[in-house]
């Protein structure tokens, strides 16, 4: 009944609106069309401010050309806000400082974010990553996620963004770190009957050697009629990007011991020294593009009436050719010469030569993946008076797919591999005596493919009453409600043949052409770079005939193998032509949330000081069944059953649970203006993040472990033998639980809490011109339910050792730290120096959360240890200069070390962090007529390598090598902006 009542009311006059201030075009007011000074607009208690959707509609002349204005647009956002909250404002239509929308986020302070495949993939505000994004206000996701990818927002569709750091009720629920608002361009928002404006940018990128086009182009048309005021535009937008980052890399996993059958010479170098597992190279690839489009309707009907329509799509397209190679340095009785001990350090290694052991091993990976979102929706807002009320109605489908392809290749003997831990901050090894151009030194090893689908879709609808009163103390009320009904699901399936025993020559395989891969790392440093493998193309083109020779191949293997039921089941999957989706990697949910809110403004004068804030509160209902299926052992009085083969007997289970959610979110704000110039904030707000559906799924599955057991006899290609040796023991787990596990175990956690966070906020704003200001921040974060994947293991009386990898809430934590930041122009300085200006910004972190009580004893206390991917220190700089004709910025960005998990062993961190990271970019902008721009620009042009390094615990004291060194690519671009 209630979508009925909806949609009919949708039908009568065509629903859309937006809340009071997370909508907001928030273009900037009359000072940047040279009429005005926006300081002269800031509201004070004596004079109400009013609503931010009222202040965009009545400054809204956007005519931002350079970085003067944008810097005073998003100042006079950060100032008339009543969250707490920082914006960056395009500086021409279609052109934000960076290429996507995340990659604009890290100029802002307080934001950190993490990089791969030469872009931003991840962004964290104070710290944390649980981020809800919202477009022009409303709710935006992709596929089965709860939130929307950032990177896939081109710079070219978008107005402007917002980071609201502390929320108000009449906002979508933000994510335990706030709320991004990505704003795009509406038609009423143009001063001019007709524009037309856009750009075209062509980069090259120094590691790919690719060049790469970028575009967008705008339409907006607006005229008065007998029917009111119409208006219409369109935006489209295209990016594309060919990049290749170049990773060397030593394991991650250190064992606590070598394993007995390993030799080490010289003896003087004992066996007490620990080094990683194995050491690889591994080079990301491939190429990306984003189609994007958006456009909007607005109808004023009359001046107190607007109706409007909007639509959205987003599409990503990604081609992948992914390499890596590794060796083991000592699985299957390596043996370990020329050791050199650092320096002062006993149990660990400068540099050895491994000889003997495992053959060296590698695989391209090819993978097409696409997504496409698509967004409609209208609404209207309605000023009657005292009263204005909105109300919007929105639809989203999204739907991820991905098709992946592999080729996997076994050099025909152990090489000799040369290694140094510690040379140019990370480990590098080459290969001596390799003929890496001769075909005859590598053999098929396999062939995968998988199949992944993920789909989302759901309705939203928002009613919002905006109340003047006649009371002075509380000028005005608001009052909302939001209902959504969404539902999510994933499926996927994979297949794989391993076929190393039959010892197939690569250059055999119906895969094409062997070529060497491609080397993308900087100096000489690596030594073992490139192998032979089969292009791309040969691995996708020929994917018809590679599942053939493998399913042939597997015909062989089982011939020799009849009682190996892996094999049987491969040769089963290969037998039809396409992926088969598997149902225990599947999940399904559907989710209904209900939220109510209401708050007041409240505003009075004490002296010469004007007092305001809101004091509100938002209360969430969400209420959602999640379904999946998974297998368990077959048990009877206490007994494992297995067939006829002695595999155990595994029986599938549908599982579904109901949860029902209830979050009550108040907010709390006060600001205090001593002078027109200067104000101060302090806040009270909760906020949370319901677990990703993924996360909450109910359904569990344990198999059992089919890898051989110790002291197994295995037959290698070359005629030779090979006895299975106990693993390695695991430093994440006590002397009791070390072994081959007998059934592993994996799935979701329906019993997950939300992430909650009470959040207490003061800062100090002073504005000392239009675009000029310094601010500082305080802030702290008390946490609780972190939820992250956790590896436990455990004995069972039926089933033996197992391990499981499942999804934990962690304990109680809190974050807290201070932010500074500031921005002006150098006017006071003579001639050309006045076109000087600077901006900077500096985040100090400190947080801590508890252990999951699941990983330690139950008589102990969960240590506190670091927060995952939280830096100590981030910050900006930037010096601009823009005068006449000329624009540039030279901006310089980064972040200190920060851990990667949270894994605790004898009391000491015991995982993977990673090292400060720094970005140098510049821009130039030249301006020949009022309506051409042209442009250069360089982005990461310090070309500083992405360093991880792995740390360890050895008799209490913390250890670490270096893991990873990547790579990445700099970014030169030439471009030309229109605007008519």
């Amino acid at each position: 009944m209630l979508r009925y009542l909806l949609l009919t009311s949708v039908a009568a006059i065509a629903l859309g609106a937006t809340p009071a201030s997370a909508q907001s075009n928030a273009a900037p007011g009359k000072d940047q069309a040279g009429t005005s000074d926006p300081q002269d607009q800031a509201p004070t208690a004596a004079e109400p401010a009013a609503p931010a959707e009222d202040r965009a509609t009545d400054e809204s002349a956007i005519i931002v050309t350079g970085y003067r204005a944008s810097l005073g647009s998003a100042q006079q956002i950060k100032r008339n806000s009543d969250a707490i909250l920082d914006a960056v404002v395009a500086q021409d239509i279609g052109k934000l400082p960076d290429n996507t929308a995340a990659e604009s986020l890290a100029r802002i302070t307080g934001v950190q974010v993490t990089r791969g495949s030469d872009e931003v993939t991840g962004v964290l505000v104070r710290g944390l990553p649980n981020v809800a994004t919202t477009f022009n206000g409303r709710d935006i996701f992709t596929a089965e996620l709860r939130r929307s990818q950032l990177q896939d927002f081109p710079a070219g569709v978008l107005a402007g963004l917002e980071v609201y750091k502390s929320g108000t009720a009449d906002l979508l629920e933000p994510g335990l770190a706030g709320l991004v608002n990505v704003r795009s361009n509406r038609p009423f928002d143009f001063t001019e009957k007709f524009t037309i404006a856009g750009g075209i940018r062509g980069t090259y990128n120094d590691q790919s050697r690719k060049y790469d086009p970028q575009g967008n182009i705008l339409l907006s048309a607006r005229t008065h009629s007998a029917i009111g005021d119409i208006g219409v535009l369109v935006n489209a937008s295209y990016a594309q990007a060919q990049y290749r980052n170049a990773v060397r890399w030593a394991s991650g996993f250190v064992p606590t011991e070598l394993p007995a059958g390993v030799t080490v010479s010289p003896s003087s170098a004992g066996r007490a020294f620990r080094i990683p597992e194995r050491v690889g190279v591994y080079n990301d690839s491939g190429k990306r593009w984003r189609p994007a489009a958006n456009a909007s309707v607005q109808w004023k009907p009359a001046d107190n009436l607007e109706i409007y329509y909007d639509f959205l799509y987003q599409g990503f397209r990604g081609r992948l050719a992914n390499d890596q190679f590794e060796a083991s340095l000592i699985n299957n009785n390596a043996q370990l010469s020329n050791i050199v001990l650092r320096n002062g350090m006993a149990d660990q290694v400068q540099t050895l030569t491994k000889t003997g052991g495992e053959r060296g091993q590698a695989f391209r990976s090819t993978v097409n993946n696409n997504t496409n979102t698509y967004q409609n929706a209208g609404g209207f807002k309605w000023n009657v008076g005292r009263a204005r009320i909105s109300t919007d109605l929105a639809y989203t489908s999204s739907q991820y797919d991905a098709n992946e392809y592999s080729f996997d290749m076994a050099q025909s003997a152990p090489p000799t591999i040369d290694v140094n831990f510690f040379t140019n901050g990370g480990s590098a090894f080459s290969l001596p005596g390799f003929d890496r151009d001769n075909a005859a030194n590598y053999r098929w090893r396999g062939y995968y493919e998988s199949v992944y689908v993920a789909k989302g879709s759901g309705w939203q609808w928002r009613g919002d009453v905006e109340l003047d009163t006649d009371v002075s103390l509380f000028p005005r009320l608001q009052f909302g409600a939001r209902w959504t009904d969404r539902d999510a699901s994933l499926e996927r399936g994979n297949r794989y043949a391993y076929t190393e025993t039959l010892n197939i020559p690569l250059a055999d395989t119906p895969a094409g052409t062997l070529g060497l891969t491609p080397n993308a790392f900087r100096g000489n440093v690596q030594g073992w770079t490139s192998w032979l493998m089969p292009s791309r193309q040969g691995i996708e083109g020929n994917a018809a005939a590679l599942r053939e020779f493998s399913r042939q191949a597997l015909v062989r293997i089982v011939a020799a193998n009849p009682n190996d039921g892996g094999y049987r089941d491969a040769l089963a999957r290969f037998s039809v032509p396409e992926v088969q989706l598997d149902p225990l990697q599947a999940f399904f949910a559907t989710e209904k949330t209900y939220a109510f809110y209401g708050q007041a403004k409240y505003e009075f004068r004490i002296g010469s000081f004007d007092f305001d804030g809101l004091i509100g509160t938002r209360v969430v209902n969400t209420v959602g069944q999640y379904s999946g299926r998974g297998t368990l052992p077959v048990v009877v009085n206490g007994v494992v059953q297995t067939d006829a083969n002695g595999v155990p007997i595994t029986a599938t289970q549908d599982v579904a649970v109901r949860q029902n959610f209830i979050d009550v979110l108040p907010n709390f704000s006060l600001r205090i203006r001593p002078t027109d110039k200067l104000q101060i904030r302090f806040g009270f707000t909760k906020t949370r993040t319901v677990p990703d559906f993924g996360q909450l799924n109910p359904a569990y599955s344990v198999t059992p472990n089919q890898s051989p057991r110790p002291g197994t006899v295995i037959t290698n290609p070359d005629g030779s033998t090979t006895v299975v040796t106990p693993p390695p023991s695991d430093p994440r787990f006590p002397a009791s639980l070390q072994g081959r596990p007998d059934y592993f175990g994996s799935g979701g956690n329906p019993n997950l809490a939300p992430l909650t966070s009470k959040n207490f906020d003061a800062t100090i704003e002073y504005y000392f011109s239009k675009n000029s200001s310094v601010s500082v921040a305080f802030f702290y974060r008390d946490l609780f339910g972190f939820f992250n994947n956790y590896v436990q293991r455990f004995r069972d009386p039926v089933y033996g050792l197992v391990e499981v990898n499942r999804p934990l809430n962690a304990g109680a934590g809190r974050i807290q730290g201070v932010e500074v930041g500031g921005q002006t122009f150098l006017d006071f300085l003579p001639g050309v120096l006045s076109g000087f200006g600077v901006q900077a910004n500096a985040t100090y972190l400190d947080g801590r959360q508890r252990f999951p009580a699941d990983l330690v004893p139950a008589s102990q206390l969960p240590p506190f240890v670091a927060i995952p991917s939280l830096s100590k220190w981030s910050y900006n700089a930037a010096l601009f200069y823009e005068k006449g004709k000329i624009s540039t910025r030279l901006s310089y960005n980064g972040r200190s070390r920060f851990l990667n998990g949270n894994l605790v062993v004898d009391g000491v961190y015991s995982g993977e962090g990673t090292e400060a990271i720094t970005r140098l970019d510049f821009s130039f902008n030249y301006t020949p007529v009022k309506q051409l721009t042209l442009s250069f620009d360089a982005t990461n042009m310090l070309a500083q390598p992405f360093r991880n390094y792995a740390e360890y615990a050895v008799n209490g004291q913390s250890r670490s090598y270096p893991r990873d060194v990547r790579d990445e690519g700099r970014y030169y671009g030439v471009g030309a902006r229109f605007r008519f």
